[in-house]
C-alpha cells in the first residue's frame, strides 16, 4: 500500500472493514481497496455505503452467510476437473446463501437501486443445489440413493462383506483352527480379509500370504476358500469407485457449464458483503456520508479521528474557501498532529466511499492528491523526525504537487535553528500557495503567526491550552495563533515571581502589549467559534433530518400507491364476481321463463329479485371499504365556468352563475340547467383528494367518489372510444364502467363519434348485456348529438 496511506492510517481502517465483512470474497474487496480520485466514483462508492448502513438500521439481521469462495472450484470444473463431495458441498451452501440474500434483498421495500442491482446479479442455481443435495451426504460421501446403480452395487457390497465374515466366524469359532491363529480375529491387508497365523503353523493354513508382522512371528494369511469371494468384493468396489466418479463428474460438469454466470454471481456476492461490510463500520464510527466537490474546499464538522479511544474531543475545520492555507500553533500533545490525520484521512475514506466519523454537513474533495510528512515513525502524540527527513519528505512533495492538492506538513521548519526554520517554513507555504495546492501545517515558530496574519489565503489556528489545568483541551481555533503559556505554566508550576516579572521585562513592553492582545483575540475567537459551530451543526443536523424524512416520505408513498392499487384490484375483483353472479341469476331466470308454469315462472322471478337484492346489498357493503368520504366543506368564490362536483347527481357539472342569495347555483348538466344548493357542490381536486383516503363517511346526500391509484388519471364521466375496433372499444368500456362505479359516478358519457354508425350500433348492443348499465341513450344537444352514447350506471 501506498506510504501515505500508512502514515494517515488508512491501512488500519480497511483491516477493521475486512473484519466486518462475512465472507472471503467481501473480505479480499476490503483488503484490495484503494482511494479513487474521481468524484462520480467516490459517490457511486458513498451511495453504495449510505443504502447498506440504511437497511442494515433497518433490518440489522440480514442473512448473509455460508458464502465460500468457490473460485477455483467453478474454474477447475469448467476445465474437466473432478470435484470432490466437501468441494460441491460448499458450492451447494455458498449458491443457497446467496439465493437467500437475493430473495431478501429484492423483497425489500424502499428505494435501494444499488442494492437491488447487485442482488439481480445473483443468479439462481436451485438445480444444482438439488442436484448435489440428492446426491452428496452431510459427511460429503456420496449417498446410496444418489443414483439406482450406485444403491444396487453397495447392496451387493454389503452382502458379499457379510458372507465373508460368516466364513472368517466360522474360522474362528473352529477349535482346531484357534491354536494356529496368533490373535482369534480376523483384518485387512491389501483390500483383502485376512487371518493373523502363527508362522510355524503357516502350512496348515492353505491361502495366500499378503503381508507379515514387523517380528516375522505371524504371517496374514487369505484362506484359500476366501479368495474368490475376495475377488467378487475387490471387482464390486472397483464397479462402485467407478459410479461414485461418474456422479462426481457429472456435478462437476453441471458447474462447470455454468462458469459465467457463476463467476458473476461470486462477483456481486462479493461486492454485497464487502458493501453492507461498509454499512457495519460506519455504525460503529457514527459516521455520516460527506458532501463531495472538486473546488478543492473541505468543511470539517466536529470529526472525530476513527482511531482515537475513549473521549474524544472533535475537530472542526475549513479550508479552500476563505484561505487555502492553515497554519496551526498550540502545545505539543495537544491535537495538531491529530488534525493533520484526521484531515488526511477523512479525504481518503471519501475516495475508498467510506462515511465519517463527523456531524451531517461535512464535506471534503475526493478528486484531491494526498501529501503528508508527518515523519515515518510519528505517533499521534510527539514527532519523532529529525530536520533532514522532514525536508527530504517536502522535496519530494513539492516535485509532485499540483493544483487542488492537500499537503499536510506536521512541525514545518523544526529541528534546525528557528531564524533559518522560520524563513524555510514560510517560503514553502508561499510556494505551496502559489501553486494552488490547500495546505495544513503546524508549527511551533511566532514568525509564521504573524505571516499567517499578513498573507493573503492564509489563516491562523489555535489548539486551545487550559491555563488552570495546564493542559490542551483539543479544541481547534481557526483564526487566532497559538498563544505563549510559557509564563503561566512557568508560575503554576512555582517558578518565583520575581523570575517571572523579570523575564517579562526582559521581553519588553511592545512583545507583552501583542501577547495580550493575542489572547483577548484568542478568546473572543474561541466564544464566536463555538457559537458559530453550534448553530451550524445545527443547521446541519436540520438538513440530515429533512433529508431523511424526504426518504420516509417517498418510501411511503410508494408504499401507499402499492396499497391503493391492491383496494383497486380488490374492488375489480368484487365486481367481477358481482356481475359473474348475475350471470347465473339470470342464467337461472330464463331457464325457469321457459320450462316452469306461470305460478313456477313467478316464483322464480320473485327469487331472482331477492337474489339480486341481497347481492346488491354485499356489492354495496363490500365496496363501502374502498370508497372515502367526500369532502363537507363547499367550494367559495364560485364564477361562471368553474366545474364543479354535484354530489345529488354524481357527476361534474359545470357553474353558470355564481350563487344568489339563497345560495343556489345555477349548473349545465349534460343538456340540462339546473339551479342547486350550494352546499350540494364540491371542488373537484377535493373529491380527488378524498379519493386517496380509505376508510367511508356517511352523507345526508348520495355522495360521489373517486378513486384514483397512484400514478394514474382521475376517472372522469367520459372516455373517447373514437378510432378503435368494436372488440378494442368493448373491452375498455368494460374496464371503464367498474371504474365509474368504484368513482362512485352515476352517468357517464360514450364518445364513439357519427361516422357510419357502426361502433354505437356494436357499443349499444353491448350495454343491453351489461349487469352495470341500468340504461342509455344518445347525447342531447350540447353534448354530442349521436356522437355520443350516455350511460346510466349502477349496481
Amino acid at each position: 500500500m501506498n506510504k501515505i496511506y500508512s502514515k494517515l492510517e488508512l491501512d488500519i481502517i480497511l483491516q477493521r472493514l475486512e473484519e466486518k465483512c462475512l465472507s472471503p470474497l467481501g473480505a479480499e474487496l476490503a483488503r484490495s481497496l484503494q482511494p479513487a480520485r474521481d468524484l462520480e466514483v467516490a459517490r457511486r462508492r458513498l451511495q453504495a455505503t449510505s443504502e447498506a448502513e440504511q437497511v442494515l438500521r433497518r433490518y440489522p439481521d440480514i442473512p448473509l452467510s455460508n458464502i465460500h469462495d468457490i473460485r477455483v472450484e467453478v474454474a477447475r470444473a469448467a476445465v474437466g476437473g473432478l470435484l470432490e463431495g466437501q468441494e460441491l458441498l460448499r458450492v451447494a451452501a455458498t449458491l443457497a446463501g446467496g439465493r437467500r440474500l437475493r430473495q431478501f434483498l429484492l423483497g425489500l421495500e424502499g428505494n435501494w437501486p444499488v442494492l437491488r442491482e447487485m442482488a439481480t446479479r445473483i443468479g439462481d442455481f436451485r438445480h444444482l443445489e438439488k442436484a448435489i443435495g440428492q446426491a452428496i451426504g452431510a459427511d460429503g460421501e456420496v449417498v446410496d440413493q444418489a443414483t439406482p446403480r450406485l444403491l444396487a452395487l453397495r447392496q451387493q457390497v454389503r452382502k458379499t462383506q457379510e458372507r465373508i465374515k460368516e466364513r472368517l466366524d466360522g474360522y474362528l469359532r473352529s477349535a482346531e483352527m484357534q491354536k494356529y491363529l496368533q490373535d482369534n480375529l480376523y483384518t485387512i491387508r491389501n483390500d483383502r480379509y485376512v487371518l493373523p497365523v502363527k508362522q510355524e503353523y503357516r502350512h496348515q493354513v492353505p491361502g495366500l500370504i499378503h503381508d507379515q508382522s514387523a517380528s516375522g512371528a505371524t504371517l496374514f494369511i487369505e484362506p484359500m476358500a476366501l479368495v474368490e469371494l475376495n475377488n467378487e468384493l475387490r471387482r464390486l468396489q472397483a464397479a462402485e469407485a467407478r459410479e461414485i466418479e461418474a456422479i462426481l463428474r457429472h456435478l462437476s460438469n453441471l458447474i462447470g457449464r455454468e462458469q459465467e454466470t457463476l463467476e458473476i454471481t461470486l462477483a456481486a456476492l462479493g461486492e454485497l458483503d464487502f458493501t453492507l461490510a461498509k454499512g457495519r463500520l460506519s455504525q460503529e464510527m457514527a459516521a455520516v456520508e460527506p458532501r463531495l466537490n472538486n473546488e478543492g474546499r473541505w468543511h470539517i464538522y466536529r470529526g472525530r479521528h476513527p482511531l482515537l479511544k475513549g473521549r474524544v474531543v472533535p475537530v472542526s475545520l475549513t479550508l479552500g474557501e476563505d484561505f487555502d492555507t492553515l497554519v496551526i500553533t498550540g502545545p505539543n500533545t495537544g491535537g495538531k498532529t491529530v488534525t493533520l490525520k484526521t484531515v488526511g484521512l477523512f479525504t481518503l475514506m471519501a475516495q475508498c466511499g467510506l462515511h465519517l466519523p463527523a456531524a451531517a454537513g461535512t464535506e471534503v474533495d475526493p478528486t484531491a492528491a494526498v501529501y503528508a510528512d508527518i515523519g515515518d515513525e510519528q505517533s499521534i502524540e510527539q514527532s519523532l523526525s529529525t530536520f533532514s527527513a522532514h525536508m527530504a519528505q517536502i522535496v519530494a512533495i513539492l516535485k509532485e504537487v499540483t493544483p487542488g492538492s492537500l499537503v499536510l506538513l506536521d512541525e514545518l521548519g523544526a529541528g534546525t535553528d528557528p531564524t533559518e526554520g522560520a524563513a524555510l517554513a514560510m517560503a514553502i507555504l508561499d510556494y505551496l500557495t502559489g501553486a494552488g495546492a490547500r495546505t495544513v501545517a503546524t508549527t511551533h515558530y511566532s514568525e509564521l503567526k504573524a505571516y499567517a496574519y499578513a498573507t493573503p489565503r492564509v489563516e491562523n489556528a489555535a489548539v486551545e491550552f487550559d491555563s488552570r489545568t495546564l493542559q490542551p483541551t483539543y479544541n481547534l481555533i481557526i483564526g487566532t495563533p497559538g498563544e505563549s503559556n510559557a509564563f503561566v505554566i512557568a508560575s503554576r508550576l512555582g517558578l518565583s515571581p520575581a523570575i517571572i516579572d523579570r523575564a517579562r521585562s526582559l521581553l519588553g513592553e511592545e512583545n507583552q502589549r501583542v501577547s495580550r492582545l493575542i489572547a483577548g483575540l484568542a478568546e473572543d475567537k474561541r466564544v464566536s467559534a463555538r457559537e458559530r459551530e453550534e448553530a451550524e451543526i445545527l443547521r446541519r443536523e436540520a438538513e440530515a433530518a429533512r433529508a431523511e424524512l424526504e426518504r420516509a416520505k417517498e418510501a411511503w408513498q410508494q408504499q401507499a400507491a402499492r396499497e391503493m392499487e391492491k383496494v383497486r384490484e380488490e374492488a375489480r375483483g368484487l365486481l367481477r364476481r358481482a356481475r359473474a353472479e348475475i350471470r347465473e341469476i339470470m342464467a337461472r331466470l330464463e331457464k325457469a321463463m321457459a320450462e316452469e308454469s306461470l305460478r313456477g315462472q313467478q316464483q322464480a322471478v320473485t327469487r331472482a329479485r331477492r337474489q339480486l337484492k341481497e347481492l346488491e346489498d354485499a356489492v354495496d357493503a363490500g365496496l363501502a371499504q374502498y370508497r372515502p368520504a367526500a369532502p363537507n366543506r363547499p367550494p367559495e368564490n364560485l364564477r361562471a365556468g368553474d366545474r364543479v362536483y354535484l354530489l345529488a347527481w354524481g357527476q361534474a357539472v359545470e357553474v353558470l352563475s355564481p350563487p344568489n342569495d339563497q345560495g343556489e347555483v345555477l349548473v349545465q348538466v349534460g343538456a340540462l340547467k339546473v339551479t342547486v344548493p350550494l352546499k350540494e357542490l364540491r371542488l373537484l381536486e377535493d373529491v380527488a383528494r378524498a379519493g386517496s383516503k380509505n376508510g367511508p363517511k356517511k352523507e345526508d346526500t348520495k355522495p360521489g367518489w373517486m378513486v384514483k391509484a397512484a400514478g394514474n388519471d382521475d376517472i372522469r364521466p367520459e372516455i373517447d372510444l373514437r378510432g378503435l375496433t368494436v372488440e378494442e372499444a368493448c373491452h375498455r368500456v368494460d374496464a371503464y364502467l367498474d371504474d365509474a362505479v368504484l368513482a362512485g359516478l352515476n352517468q357517464v358519457s360514450l364518445i364513439h363519434g357519427k361516422g357510419t354508425g357502426a361502433l354505437r350500433a356494436a357499443l349499444q348492443d353491448y350495454l343491453r348485456q351489461h349487469p352495470l348499465v341500468k340504461g342509455f341513450r344518445l347525447g342531447g344537444a350540447g353534448e354530442g348529438g349521436s356522437g355520443v352514447t350516455v350511460v346510466d350506471i349502477g349496481r
